[in-house]
């Protein structure tokens, strides 16, 4: 029951069968209650369930003053039956969880002057195109293009050097 108490600290809800939750149920909640204390004897005591400082500094640290005024830090959600062998499964949770902070848009990388000109020129050639008179010869005429196409990647690509290397004989 220790490692699912762990694993429900750490990831804050887990699926796990219903037995399982019920009987950790009162694990999770005393480790929560050892964290509010926040005293020496308690973090030894936390110490001894969890066996892993980063864990219990972790709990003390956050899980204390994310519960702090509140009791109930537990909750499981019935989710059905699991299709292999018929077990109840439940989501087994925390009661508050972490808030995760909304990722800050990139900032836009400023454009180098090199680009600037060449899109300047790009705009004069479009100018000097649209002033052509057209032709009008009654059959379409086909425009050649002036865009480099990439070589295509060969299928084996690096595999062959890969076999062509002399391997170690025994």
């Amino acid at each position: 029951m220790t490692s699912l108490a762990k694993s429900l600290l750490t990831y804050e809800s887990i699926k796990t069968t219903a037995h399982r939750a019920k009987v950790a149920r009162p694990l999770v909640e005393k480790l929560i209650s050892l964290a509010r204390a926040n005293t020496l004897a308690a973090k030894r005591q936390a110490f001894a369930i969890l066996g892993d400082h980063s864990m219990v500094s972790a709990l003390f640290k956050e899980m204390g003053q994310r519960f702090k005024t509140q009791g109930g830090f537990t909750r499981i959600i019935r989710i059905g039956k699991r299709r292999g062998d018929d077990a109840n499964m439940v989501i087994f949770e925390l009661t508050e969880k972490k808030i995760k902070e909304a990722k800050k848009p990139k900032k836009e990388k400023e454009k180098k002057p090199v680009e600037e000109e060449r899109k300047a020129g790009d705009i004069k050639l479009k100018a000097a195109e649209e002033k052509k008179p057209e032709v009008s010869t009654g059959a379409p005429i086909k425009e050649k293009r002036t865009e480099t196409k990439k070589p295509a990647k060969k299928f084996f690509g690096g595999l062959r050097n890969i076999f062509k290397k002399e391997r170690d004989s025994l």
